[in-house]
């Protein structure tokens, strides 16, 4: 388990009681720490994002590979209920916990009517966005984030992970 996890599972999971089970780490997006786990069986894929030098937000993969080779998007057939993605800037950590249906329905994730995305922006709360469409992304996303420092809402936690 990648550093930044580590500490989201001591800070935040153990505290509320959440058990992380059957962890495998996913080798070719590992420069996203690429895992999934059941977090109290619910299933979880898990990526840490990437500040990019040049944009506002963090950068974060969401593919998979299928048995012809390339990447596609997940599907909506796919067997998981969280995707989350784990922000880190300096001393501030943060964790999105976007339910499947969520991503479904923001186009994210493919259907048999839209191909979804390999990667998206994510826009944590410490993120001053400018753009119209990074305002409007940032404002429906921040209804999935929770910032994990003194003051943590372990009450969102557990409504955001419906546990």
């Amino acid at each position: 388990m990648n550093s930044t996890l580590n500490q989201i599972k001591i800070e935040v999971y153990d505290k509320c009681f959440f058990k992380i089970s059957d962890f495998k780490l996913e080798i070719e997006s590992k420069d996203y720490n690429a895992c999934n786990f059941k977090l109290n069986n619910q299933i979880i894929i898990s990526r840490n994002a990437k500040i990019t030098p040049k944009k506002v937000g963090q950068f974060v993969t969401f593919w998979k590979r299928n048995e012809k080779s390339p990447i596609e998007p997940y599907n909506v057939n796919d067997k998981f209920d969280f995707y989350i993605v784990n922000l880190r800037l300096e001393n501030r950590l943060g964790q999105f916990v976007f339910p499947k249906s969520v991503l479904i329905k923001k186009g994210i994730i493919s259907t048999d009517s839209k191909e979804g995305k390999r990667g998206f922006r994510v826009y944590p709360i410490w993120d001053i966005t400018k753009s119209k469409q990074a305002i409007k992304t940032q404002k429906w996303q921040l209804n999935y984030f929770y910032e994990i420092n003194n003051s943590i809402d372990f009450n969102k936690v557990n409504l955001l992970y419906n546990i």
